[in-house]
């Protein structure tokens, strides 16, 4: 079926593909020679809703798997907004992402993501799931534990094998109990292509309740990261005022990483593991100078209330890291001065979010003015490579790696 216009003839389903989509985004890079640049990028998705048949079968309690089973037939497995991150009009790559062709024999996964990485220019991507975002709503705790795992299991076993290394995972913990998430780091944590862990933002428990030290401890010794991903959920009492989904998306991803990154810099998490990289993902950078403002103002009348801290709130928060995406390009000027106080040239890692709406390109920190090369190449992804440990993929990205003091030893 003819769908849309391209230069003066119809293009059909069959060529509404990734490559063909990204089009522009593969003559971008070519442009900028990012194939000579190691990019990393550190939160892109996959939709793993369209494999469960897959996930499923690996959740280890009976019950529970028949109950996801049977919930998956009837759309039910997750409690979530439905429709609301799609976009209408033109915009065809959701709902014509199933007519997509793949080669048979590999995973569909692998060969999509290496679509769109080529066609982008990154190197490595870090894959995230997308519904299971939303496991921390769950009413059953048990249910978001035996989905992680069987999930992690999948990903671990079946995908990232089939990567040739060029996707890593940092996986999604059952944060609602903290024995299964020491679980999990203990039986994940020395995996191929394991990073780390990640927890979902999209809820209220205290990150720095006692229970969670010994999974941030364990984290630490194995020299992973550990990353905070947020997201939206309508339902949360504090924005069912909102009557629009623009208004829940921009101030929801900034919300719970500003909940939860407030209780790990004020109960000294910091001080407690200060060898455990920190990763705030997908709440873009504009919260952070609030934050910081906020925190050291806040600090100064009663540090009595702070006892571990032996610096700002700010200082801490600089120790920590933080995704690229979505980068708020609106006014320039402040997003210099965010540039400045989070020591972007160190502290920043290019995301692109991919396949997401509101992906952002490699080009959205090249193309910036006031940003050194050296900054430019350590945020797309020397930084990264340093921290996962992601080997340069061609020369010409190991000169650049050693010019700039990234190429790991």
């Amino acid at each position: 079926m003819d769908l849309v216009a391209d230069r003066g003839r119809r293009v059909t389903v069959d060529e509404l593909n990734t490559t063909r989509l990204l089009a522009h985004a593969r003559q971008q890079a070519h442009q900028r020679k990012f194939d000579d640049i190691l990019i990393v990028d550190v939160d892109a998705h996959h939709y793993e809703n369209e494999h469960m048949g897959e996930i499923l079968p690996f959740m280890e309690n009976d019950v529970l798997r028949q109950l996801s089973v049977q919930g998956r037939s009837r759309n039910s497995l997750l409690p979530q907004v439905i429709g609301y991150q799609d976009m209408g009009g033109r915009v065809t790559r959701y709902p014509l992402r199933s007519s997509e062709k793949t080669e048979p024999g590999r995973i569909r996964d692998v060969q999509l993501g290496e679509r769109w990485m080529d066609a982008m220019g990154v190197d490595y991507s870090c894959l995230f799931p997308t519904g299971m975002l939303s496991l921390g709503t769950h009413p059953q705790k048990e249910m978001e534990v035996d989905l992680c795992w069987a999930y992690s299991r999948w990903i671990t076993e079946k995908v990232l094998p089939e990567s040739d290394g060029r996707m890593y995972s940092m996986l999604n913990l059952p944060f609602s109990d903290p024995d299964a998430s020491l679980r999990h780091v203990e039986h994940f944590g020395d995996r191929k292509g394991v990073t780390g862990f990640m927890v979902t933002t999209v809820r209220t428990l205290p990150v720095h309740d006692n229970a969670y030290m010994k999974v941030y401890r364990a984290i630490e010794e194995r020299g992973l990261s550990l990353a905070f991903h947020s997201g939206v959920n309508w339902g949360e009492p504090v924005f069912r005022g909102c009557n629009r989904f623009l208004s829940v998306h921009a101030l929801g991803f900034s919300f719970y990483n500003i909940l939860h990154c407030t209780n790990w810099v004020i109960n000294g998490m910091g001080e407690r593991f200060p060898k455990l990289p920190v990763i705030w993902v997908e709440a873009g950078l504009a919260w952070i100078p609030f934050l910081m403002q906020r925190l050291d103002h806040e600090y100064m009348l009663r540090p009595s209330e702070a006892p571990l801290l032996k610096k700002k709130p700010s200082d801490y928060m600089r120790d920590m890291y933080y995704s690229s995406q979505p980068m708020e390009t609106q006014d320039v000027q402040a997003m210099e001065c965010t540039f400045r106080m989070i020591n972007a040239e160190t502290q920043l890692l290019y995301s692109s979010d991919y396949p997401h709406w509101d992906f952002d390109l490699p080009s959205t920190i090249w193309d910036l003015k006031f940003v050194s090369e050296k900054a430019k190449h350590n945020i797309l992804g020397g930084t990264a490579s340093r921290l996962f440990k992601l080997p340069p993929r061609n020369d010409k990205q190991r000169e650049n790696l050693a010019k700039f003091g990234n190429l790991a030893a």
